[in-house]
């Protein structure tokens, strides 16, 4: 485990930002980070605030004031990564979403209220999605085999079984509160008494069975007093929202039953179920001012003995024992320092027992620890079941060189600085702490957990959380922080080969995702960069491919058989004529016929079409340099063949509206380009196609390539967008220390330089990559970036056409990678 980056907050002269007491933080399954600071100004008056940050461009921090008038005690983001909730200590609830779907601009327009009752637990309510990894099965060929839908249950069910959205909460009073989204947007909001009997709730948490129930813990603060355990169930009757509680078996800490520590320990400090769908173990720390213990327990379904007397009545007791449900320790720790903050795994592996031994055998995964952070600054990962520390971390150890004498090191005094808050990444491999100093602390956990491990091993490791990533659609950037460059070939070569494995219906559904998994590994390595240029621009083809083919209409609107875009592409797989409008005739062109304000609007798409054909005929003399971007392609059957398609309907839109067609640089006025090019194009595809034996293109085909750039101007394509994210800048050993709000001067590396040089220099025109529209060096329209490719576009969309409104709906929420929008600063000259 080590520091990839540090990002802290630089001194204001009038306002100052402190660390919120209690410090609350969130990490969602898209790697967005979320976490409370107090904005202190010159009259002491207090500001609660939230700071929203993407982990990789961390200074990019958005920070709304929150408008709760008490200390905010919770965050909690849903499953999807896209809302936030926030809970104060005045009993207020509000529900933020992106505006705009923009990663740095978020509203609240929802909440409830529990009027001056604190809150000291927050969940939403389970969707019934669970996924459960089997790392035993790692090496297995399918998927399904690898992560298995587990029947769970959701909290709330509407109509037709589809899960209901909504929060959860459990007061300081005792009280647990449930707020329902209705599809009108109204909100049901109700509240009941968890039991009887009310009592102070100083510590809580929530967790869901598979059977539909939500399961809530509640400690009073002391270890003298018994950890209580209540089932709760929610249903709506007469548009009403109802809650039924139930007491479950509660327990007493192992600790203050042994006299020799009785009372050590005074305090429970921490109180955490495993996991958010695992209701059956809980994690329990106890603590006094300077030490703390850790205890885990399980819940258990126990035989009840029964007399001999009451088995002669009645045989049928003796045949079925009676069962009752008890808590177990499974495991507690020695004396620890004083605990100051603790974090949970969310990889949902799958233990086939949670007996102490099967715990203590398995093989060390990222997703079996979690996290402890202790006052003296160390931040231990411990097994979730045995509690052994797997690896430590020492935030206050100053590196020192080997010769320095430990003399000459500086004393510390005061406090050490130690973290207040943590949050484990949903594929464990990375831990972010926010210290007591308000500074945010990024930490590498090494797949290997502190063991040697071999790097077939590691690459494994790493393949199967990819994998994991490309199911569930999670963000894979916390993957990215332990890629080597010399890792990525063999993991691109295994991802594709796991790929190709699955069933055809199933690479469909993630044949975007993996080209976008593929080129953010490309970009770790200088020797795969020109990879990246491949794969981003695949991703665009296929998105165009998909757009202009679904304009297409049938003639008859009852037609039994496929569709246009399909017998396009079976038309076009069948025929391999090499001239245009032999191709055409066999099409029924009544099925192409667009509104002629539409065919217009596309022209900056078909241009890009156009122009990507001539770059690549033009290339193909240069064949042999797998360091040209484009290189793939001219072996790629697949994507010639989709664009000889585009190419067949581009021609077909010309004869209804010739404004449409690309436009080229020729040097005869009598030249078709059009019949050139898919000429050309046809007798490459035909060398590589998959129907038939592959073969290198004959030498009257590269003759004919060569004399292209003399007949065609042959454009400049801008290939990739500018990305000033960190990944590809972080180095092993060497943290980087950021401020928040100031975008930093990262170092260079070989990659980044080659990066930058398939890119556009400041200063120089910019592009936006969706419309393929020219901005101008310093656009006036305001913009959006991908948080991961760095792929720029308008946020205004500049035409009101339909099909232009369909491409671009495309893109509303996530740019072509799956990255998510940050709005981007106005360009200055």
């Amino acid at each position: 485990m080590d520091l990839a980056y540090v990002c802290e907050w630089e001194k204001w002269p009038k306002s100052t930002h402190c660390p919120s007491v209690p410090l609350a933080c969130a990490w969602s399954c898209r790697n967005l980070i979320a976490f409370t600071t107090d904005l202190r100004s010159d009259d002491q008056d207090l500001t609660r605030t939230i700071h929203i940050l993407d982990t990789e461009h961390p200074w990019d921090v958005h920070s709304v004031s929150s408008q709760h008038r008490e200390a905010i005690t919770c965050l909690e983001w849903d499953q999807s990564g896209s809302r936030l909730l926030s809970a104060d200590a005045d009993g207020q609830i509000k529900c933020w979403s992106m505006a705009d779907h923009l990663a740095n601009s978020w509203e609240s327009c929802l909440g409830s209220m529990v009027e001056g009752d604190p809150i000291v637990a927050l969940s939403w309510l389970h969707n019934g999605v669970k996924l459960a990894l089997h790392v035993e099965k790692s090496g297995a060929s399918s998927f399904g085999e690898k992560f298995s839908r587990v029947k769970f249950s959701p909290s709330l069910t509407l109509f037709g079984g589809k899960p209901m959205e909504g929060w959860i909460a459990v007061t300081v009073s005792g009280l647990v509160t449930v707020s329902l989204l209705k599809p009108s947007g109204q909100v049901l909001t109700s509240t009941e008494s968890l039991c009887r009997l009310r009592g102070r709730v100083a510590l809580a948490d929530i967790a869901f069975t598979g059977g539909g129930n939500i399961v809530v813990a509640t400690a009073d603060g002391s270890s003298a007093s018994p950890v209580q355990f209540y089932k709760v169930c929610v249903s709506v009757v007469s548009e009403k929202c109802r809650i039924d509680t139930e007491i479950l078996p509660s327990l007493f800490m192992r600790c203050t039953t042994d006299l020799s520590r009785k009372d050590k320990f005074p305090a429970i400090t921490h109180l955490k179920f495993l996991a958010r769908d695992m209701s059956e173990q809980v994690l329990l720390c106890a603590s006094s001012p300077t030490s703390s213990l850790v205890e885990c327990w399980s819940l258990r379904k126990e035989g009840l003995p029964v007399n001999n007397i009451f088995q002669q009545i009645s045989p049928a007791v003796g045949d079925k024992q009676p069962m009752i449900l008890k808590w177990r320790i499974l495991s507690a720790t020695n004396d620890l320092d004083r605990v100051s903050a603790v974090a949970l795994p969310k990889l949902p592996i799958s233990l086939t027992n949670t007996d102490l031994k099967v715990a203590s055998d398995t093989q060390f995964y990222p997703g079996l620890g979690l996290a402890l952070a202790f006052h003296d600054g160390s931040v231990h990962i411990v097994h979730r079941l045995s509690l052994q520390t797997m690896v430590v971390f020492y935030s206050s150890a100053t590196p020192r060189s080997v010769d320095e004498p430990a003399i000459k090191r500086p004393r510390t005094t005061g406090p050490a600085v130690h973290f207040k808050a943590m949050q484990l990444s949903w594929t464990s491999l990375a831990l972010v702490g926010i210290d007591n100093h308000g500074k945010l602390s990024m930490l590498r956990i090494s797949p290997s957990m502190g063991h040697t491990l071999e790097v077939s091993l590691a690459l494994r490791h790493l393949l199967f959380l990819l994998e994991y990533c490309m199911v569930t659609g999670y963000d894979w950037w916390d993957i990215l922080l332990h890629v080597q460059p010399g890792m990525v070939q063999s993991l691109v070569e295994k991802l594709h080969e796991e790929y190709t494995r699955q069933s055809a219906a199933l690479q469909q559904v993630l044949s975007t995702r993996i080209l976008a998994m593929k080129a953010s590994l490309c970009r770790l390595s200088p020797c795969t960069v020109t990879r990246v240029c491949d794969y981003h621009t695949k991703l665009f083809l296929m998105a165009v491919s998909s757009t202009l083919k679904s304009l297409l209409c049938p003639h008859f609107l009852n037609t039994p058989d496929k569709s246009p875009g399909d017998r396009l592409t079976e038309i076009c797989a069948k025929i391999t004529d090499v001239d245009i409008d032999k191709v055409m005739i066999n099409l029924k062109t009544e099925e192409f016929v667009l509104d002629m304000n539409t065919l217009q609007a596309l022209q900056q798409l078909l241009q890009w079409v156009g122009d990507f054909v001539l770059y690549l005929l033009a290339s193909l003399p240069n064949q042999g340099s797998p360091l040209r971007p484009g290189h793939s392609f001219l072996r790629d059957g697949t994507s010639l063949g989709m664009l000889r398609e585009l190419m067949v309907v581009i021609r077909i839109w010309g004869l209804l509206k010739p404004s449409c067609l690309p436009v080229y640089t020729a040097t005869s006025d009598t030249q078709d380009s059009m019949s050139l090019l898919f000429r050309l194009l046809t007798k490459l595809w035909i060398c590589c196609r998959d129907e038939g034996p592959s073969s290198e293109p004959d030498e009257a085909l590269v003759d004919e390539c060569c004399l292209l750039p003399s007949q065609l101007l042959v454009p400049s394509l801008d290939w990739l967008p500018v990305s000033d994210g960190l990944v590809s800048r972080l180095q092993p050993k060497q943290p980087l220390r950021l401020y928040f709000g100031r975008a930093p001067t990262l170092p260079g590396s070989a990659t980044t330089l080659q990066l930058d040089s398939l890119s556009r220099a400041p200063g120089q025109p910019k592009m936006d990559h969706l419309r393929r529209l020219h901005l101008g060096a310093y656009p006036t329209e305001e913009c959006k970036a991908c948080t991961r490719c760095g792929c720029v576009t308008m946020l205004r969309s500049p035409n009101k056409t339909t099909a232009v409104k369909q491409w671009e709906q495309r893109w509303i929420k996530n740019c072509l990678c799956g990255g998510l929008w940050r709005r981007t600063p106005p360009s200055c000259p």
